[in-house]
């Protein structure tokens, strides 16, 4: 197949990349919803926090804090463009409720028409040689935004949250979370604020930027092997220090991601070269598993139960 790429561009700024059954608003817990928040950064975007099962009942609690991308598609598929959903309310009380978790408040950030260059990481840009960063920013439309969304986060949406509600504001219970190009601007966050960001999981993570020609592998092989170094190399030179942080990756094997096995592979060896554990760090490849938010609800509970483990 040779995907157009105007209408596959459309799909990755929009997400997520397929259907999957409608489900209700959420049933457990609560949202407040915060429409348009401000920004000195970026655009103005609805943010919706989800407080989990016994926030009101224990004006004492404090809880870890949850930032995840693409907020529309987390809760309600009624409001997600293709009337799919994460499930997140559902996975996080049925893993608190058993344990399994410490449950977390969720930040759930919406996305913008600009989203793709806001979840484009400028380090991985800027390693880029002058030809193939003229090619990417031809197919994004312009130069990423994503440290101005970085700056969005960590200095104006974090303190309002944690001081809107009871968080815990520290590294350790800071996580941050996204799917496909959330994945990119998840890992981005890590290595440019780990300090703020103490865990980042990213699902389905969209490693080729292209989205035209990825199946011809006359044509790809050269540049693929290029766009390869210039992340190991942004990923080497950026990952904090092994030991306290936790960082998930997964991908599956069918539409997208089955054009991320080569990109996937050689970053797990550049994060164990760097000492990274299994502990601390996990790559997961899910057969069968395709690029949209169907797959990444059927497996959300993996990357949950590893970043927000019962005990800090």
């Amino acid at each position: 197949m040779t995907p157009d790429r105007r209408s596959v561009l459309a799909g990755l700024a929009a997400l997520p990349l397929g259907t999957a059954a409608r489900a209700d608003a959420p049933v457990h817990g609560r949202l407040v919803e915060h429409p348009a928040f401000p920004s000195a950064h970026v655009q103005p975007r609805d943010v919706t926090v989800w407080l989990p099962p016994g926030y009101d009942a224990d004006p004492a609690a404090r809880w870890p804090v949850l930032y995840m991308h693409d907020g529309q598609n987390l809760f309600d598929a009624s409001r997600a463009p293709y009337g799919a959903e994460w499930g997140v309310d559902e996975h996080l009380a049925r893993l608190g409720a058993a344990g399994q978790i410490r449950t977390p408040i969720v930040v759930g950030v919406g996305n913008t028409p600009l989203r793709l260059r806001e979840y484009l990481p400028s380090d991985l840009i800027a390693a880029l040689s002058d030809d193939m960063r003229t090619d990417i920013l031809g197919i994004y439309g312009g130069a990423p935004l994503s440290d101005g969304y970085l700056r969005f986060l960590v200095e104006e949406l974090k303190p309002f949250v944690d001081g809107a509600f009871r968080s815990r504001p520290g590294r350790d219970d800071t996580v941050i979370m996204g799917s496909s190009m959330g994945g990119l601007i998840s890992l981005h966050a890590l290595m440019r604020a780990p300090d703020v960001f103490g865990n980042a999981g990213c699902v389905s993570t969209h490693w080729p930027l292209k989205v035209e020609g990825l199946d011809d592998p006359a044509a790809l092989g050269p540049w693929r092997e290029r766009l390869v170094a210039a992340w190991t190399g942004v990923v080497r030179d950026g990952l904090p220090p092994p030991g306290a942080p936790r960082l998930y990756f997964d991908r599956g094997d069918e539409t997208l991601d089955a054009f991320y096995a080569e990109f996937q592979s050689r970053i797990d060896e550049t994060v164990r070269a760097a000492g990274w554990g299994p502990d601390r760090f996990r790559s997961l490849v899910f057969p069968g598993a395709a690029h949209n938010e169907a797959s990444w609800n059927q497996r959300l509970d993996v990357p949950l139960t590893f970043l927000l483990p019962p005990s800090a």
